[in-house]
């Protein structure tokens, strides 16, 4: 697989997609130490579990060419959460995932940023699709999936044991 020589920044009207780096820490740890946003992201993590993840999403870059972008606010330069694609060692699809800060949500920015995230990965890597698949029980991202166009192709059991709804989404 291609790997792009750095990470590109993608601009919406009211954000930037830029590289995760250490200056991100403060909004993933915040993130991820609330039990409740960080339900469906793996969480509630400790700070340390939250460095861990973030070091996971910058390495993600290196390994696979394509990862998870910060999302920042264009207008303050501000964290928000976080938008790109991932195919974890050992997980049968890639995926389109996204986090977005409690104080941030009902702003339309998980929508607003993940649009321009599947164009990249069509147009630059040259994708036909892009997949999402999600647990039944997380109906604030099937309602996101069903904004972005996302049709249901399969149904599967994942690694860990659970069954999601797998959806492809195009540009």
């Amino acid at each position: 697989m291609a790997r792009p020589a750095e990470i590109p920044t993608l601009a919406t009207e009211r954000l930037l997609l830029r590289a995760p780096g250490p200056e991100d820490f403060e909004a993933y740890r915040d993130f991820f130490a609330d039990s409740e946003a960080s339900a469906f992201y793996g969480g509630p993590l400790t700070a340390a579990g939250a460095w861990r993840r973030l070091a996971a999403d910058i390495g993600h870059w290196a390994l696979r060419g394509f990862g998870l972008w910060s999302v920042t606010e264009a207008a303050t330069g501000r964290t928000v959460g976080g938008c790109g694609i991932v195919w974890p060692e050992g997980w049968p699809h890639h995926e389109l995932t996204w986090w977005i800060a409690p104080a941030a949500r009902r702003r339309g920015y998980a929508e607003e940023a993940s649009r321009p995230v599947i164009g990249w990965a069509c147009g630059t890597l040259g994708w036909e699709r892009v997949e999402t698949h999600m647990r039944d029980e997380n109906l604030s991202a099937r309602r996101l999936v069903a904004r972005l166009g996302g049709v249901e192709i399969a149904r599967e059991r994942f690694p860990d044991g659970i069954e999601r709804s797998v959806y492809a989404l195009e540009v």
